[in-house]
Formats: C-alpha cells, structure tokens, sequence
C-alpha cells in the first residue's frame, strides 16, 4: 500500500472520527470499492488525462452527488483532482485498517478447503475473539489445495493447520534423516 493512500485515508478517517460518522463513511467506501471492482474502467476515467481535471471532478460531482456523504464525495474528488484515483482501493484498506484500530477489531483471513458452514464460522469467530479480546471480522476464503485444516491469517501473523502444511512438515523432516 503506498504513503500516498494511507496519507489520504488517515486525513479522512480523522475527520469522519471526529464527526462522529467514521462508520458511515467506511460502509459507503467500502461499497464504492466493490462497484469500482466490478467497473475498473471507471477508476481508470477518472484518471485519465485525455480529460480536463475539472472535467474529471464534474463526473464524479454528477455521479455520486446526494448519493453519499459529503465527505465521501470530496475525498473522491480530491483523489480525481490530484491524479489519485487509481488509489481508492488502497485508500479505503487504509481507511479500514485505521477504523478497525481504534474500535478493537481484528479482521481474520480463514482459508479453507471448503467452505465453513455458519455454525464453524460462529464457533471459529468465537474462539478468535476469546484469543485476540478483540471482536473479529471473519472472512472465509476456498482453496482447494490445502487439503483440509484452517490457515489463519490477522495481523500479520499466519497460523497454519492445513494438511498440506504438515505433509510439507513431514516431507522436509524426512529430506532430512539420514538412514
């Protein structure tokens, strides 16, 4: 993530903390950022420089005006503004990290071989929170190549009780007994 992002996300995370808004302004970006996903052209339009700055800012004005929160909207028009644009992703993962810090919770990466049920997601989420003392925000990803087991991924730490994990365990143990 560059300086750049965290720079402009903490500007606007200080300024919704004190307003009191900080969790409506993470849940319109977030939602922002999941429809810039599914239109990528429209980050790469506001960055272009085919089109007049002000240009630029007027589609966004248009777009998003009334739409969400003021402070919303000119975050986004100062990213258009200075060239940013590209960035929001990173913005609002910064924005999220900064929101998440101060109101104790910890997102947790679960991967699986299959998918969790909601009792396992329940139970998981649980025992994270009893481990961390922080509320966890549990996100279960599908990758079929560990085999079974769980892999944990929060703050910077990875927990690794896939099978796949301790078959590569086993190999590199037995790479290394002489017989």
């Amino acid at each position: 993530m560059s300086m750049i992002a965290e720079n402009y996300a903490q500007a606007l995370y200080s300024l919704a903390r004190d307003e009191e808004i900080s969790e409506q302004v993470l849940t319109q970006i977030e939602i922002l950022r999941d429809s810039f996903q599914q239109v990528p052209d429209y980050l790469r339009l506001l960055g272009s420089y085919n089109m007049d700055k002000n240009e630029r800012c007027a589609i966004v004005d248009e777009a998003f005006r009334d739409k969400v929160h003021p402070y919303v909207l000119n975050f986004l028009k100062l990213l258009t503004q200075k060239g940013y644009a590209r960035l929001f992703p990173d913005c609002v993962k910064a924005y999220r990290s900064a929101y998440n810090d101060d109101n104790g919770i910890v997102s947790v990466l679960a991967v699986t071989a299959v998918a969790l049920t909601e009792e396992q997601t329940a139970r998981l989420t649980e025992k994270l929170e009893q481990v961390t003392k922080k509320r966890v925000l549990l996100e279960n990803k599908v990758d079929a190549s560990c085999l079974g087991g769980v892999r944990l991924d929060y703050d910077g730490k990875r927990l690794d009780g896939t099978i796949i994990n301790r078959l590569d365990a086993i190999s590199g143990l037995l790479k290394n007994t002489v017989l």
